[in-house]
């Protein structure tokens, strides 16, 4: 069916394929946004250097609340994105192929697809090829983390950066890049860049896939050519006809207020000379009946929590910087709203991924477009509007709310863990905060400043070792049965929304 509907698609050499994506200006769609056609010559004269067989990487993992676009286009039109991958591997003379993915439903698509073309991963095989099921975090969409879990390694970042097209999977240079993007090599390889270019800016060409949820009426995952004003792809979705502010990018992404969205068009240019981000694809708008700070913090909890619980910078900066938000919610002052702006700058740059510097990104934008709201919390008595949670995340073991999607299974979910002190046997001793410094701080009196707290998924295995070698067993960890049923911070994909006002990337064309 694919075949009929696309029809068949010729190999291409390296060069001729580095080409086609320049001309066409092909970027990586998983939110870096590196040209492909340098990475794919990066890899090349690796491999021919140190004369060894690369490797291609398909990267369909989608770990964050708002996103959905890839997880789509794998469960509608996987052999698309396979066209392109093969594409790549025929044209670097790879013979090993790994998809990437953290959900059931893709998991299974995929393989399906590998199986309708008789691929596998069996030795002695002309091109081996496999899929890589990873848990569903923030950290795991990672390109080091996706490399590391396939050499069999956690699915976290690496403690060094080192870049793929030199040092990959197995150590040899590898190719990695996002699901939609193979798609959009697969479609331009079929019709030549000059058709190609006929859809979309002249400088960005095709077509983009978003994701639309938030304060909407109907969430939707939409293909559109690049340059569709963002207010009728607003208006598609049904969202507030003044929203208060539109998050573009996701988590990882930028506030812009309800004067820009006006001047706003899908593309990565555009919204970042706007001060938005294309990022992963995500556009949230939110209504002016919800508090945005509220709504923000919401989410820095939620970025806060998935850390790999690695890099101090990350695991106790975020952590940090969620707090300050609150305090500023909380009446906190001046002195709050300036200790989240020097945690914010204190963690960028210094994690082992980008995870810090994202979520750093989005509460600097945060504050930058809210100052009006800003202002009535930090100098006033607040906003005076309640937070409505339009923001989706993956709580209490449900759907996110207002996200398309298929379907899926709960897996691996949150730590449901509290650590009490018992302060009849505490004596200070202060061991608890070197152990577990994500939830113990000490105070002027040397005591801790928490008489319970959740203990993070990453550090369970710390606050066990914390309970036992506090001196004065003062310590003890309990169940957390308040919310029921065991809570999972993974996704349950929605049906909610499904086939409406959506298609995957090329279909009928």
């Amino acid at each position: 069916m694919h075949l009929k509907v696309h029809g068949p698609l010729e190999p291409m050499g390296g060069e001729q394929l580095a080409q086609l994506a320049e001309r066409i200006s092909l970027k990586g769609r998983g939110g870096a946004g590196f040209p492909f056609h340098k990475k794919l010559r990066s890899v090349a004269e690796s491999a021919i250097k140190r004369g060894v067989r690369p490797v291609v990487v398909v990267n369909g993992s989608e770990d964050e609340p708002a996103c959905r676009k890839d997880t789509v286009l794998i469960n509608r039109a996987p052999h698309l994105i396979l066209d392109g991958a093969l594409l790549v591997a025929e044209a670097l003379g790879a013979r090993t192929l790994v998809v990437g993915v953290t959900r059931e439903s893709t998991q299974q698509s995929m393989e399906a697809a590998l199986a309708e073309r008789g691929l596998n991963n069996r030795r002695g095989s002309v091109l081996r090829a496999r899929v890589q099921r990873n848990p569903v975090r923030m950290v795991t969409g990672a390109a080091a983390s996706l490399i590391r879990s396939i050499d069999g390694g956690p699915a976290i970042p690496p403690g060094r950066k080192v870049s793929a097209s030199q040092t990959g999977v197995g150590g040899a240079p590898t190719l990695l890049s996002n699901a939609e993007t193979f798609a959009q090599l697969a479609i331009a390889a079929r019709i030549g860049s000059e058709r190609y270019g006929n859809t979309g800016l002249y400088d960005e060409p095709g077509t983009v896939m978003v994701t639309v949820s938030g304060a909407v009426a109907r969430p939707m995952v939409i293909e559109m050519p690049t340059g569709v004003p963002l207010r009728y792809v607003l208006q598609l979705a049904g969202a507030p006809p003044v929203p208060q502010g539109v998050l573009t990018g996701g988590y990882h992404g930028k506030w812009i207020d309800a004067a820009t969205v006006n001047e706003a068009i899908v593309s990565r240019d555009s919204l970042a000379a706007v001060g938005g981000s294309l990022g992963a694809g995500a556009i949230l708008p939110i209504s002016q009946e919800t508090c945005p700070l509220g709504e923000s913090l919401r989410v820095a909890q939620w970025l806060a929590e998935e850390s790999a619980g690695q890099c101090g910078p990350c695991y106790l900066g975020l952590p940090a910087a969620a707090r300050g938000m609150e305090d500023i919610l909380n009446g906190g002052g001046p002195a709050a709203l300036e200790a989240v702006k020097q945690v914010a700058h204190a963690v960028k740059r210094r994690g082992a991924c980008s995870h810090p510097d994202g979520s750093a990104m989005f509460l600097e934008s945060t504050l930058k477009a809210f100052t009006d709201d800003l202002a009535a919390h930090v100098l006033g008595n607040g906003c005076g509007r309640p937070v409505e949670g339009v923001l989706p995340l993956f709580e209490g073991g449900g759907v996110p709310t207002g996200v398309p999607g298929g379907q899926g299974q709960l897996e691996a979910g949150p730590s449901r863990q509290k650590i009490y002190v018992d302060w009849t046997l505490c004596r200070g001793h202060g061991l608890c905060a070197d152990i577990l410094p994500e939830v113990f701080e000490l105070g002027a009196d040397g005591f801790p400043t928490v008489a319970q707290a959740q203990v993070p998924r990453y550090a369970e295995q710390k606050a066990m070792r914390a309970v036992r070698r506090c001196p004065a067993l003062a310590l003890r960890i309990e169940e957390d049965n308040s919310g029921g049923p065991a809570r999972n911070n993974l996704p349950v994909l929605s049906q909610r929304g499904q086939g409406r006002g959506r298609r995957a990337l090329g279909s009928g064309r």
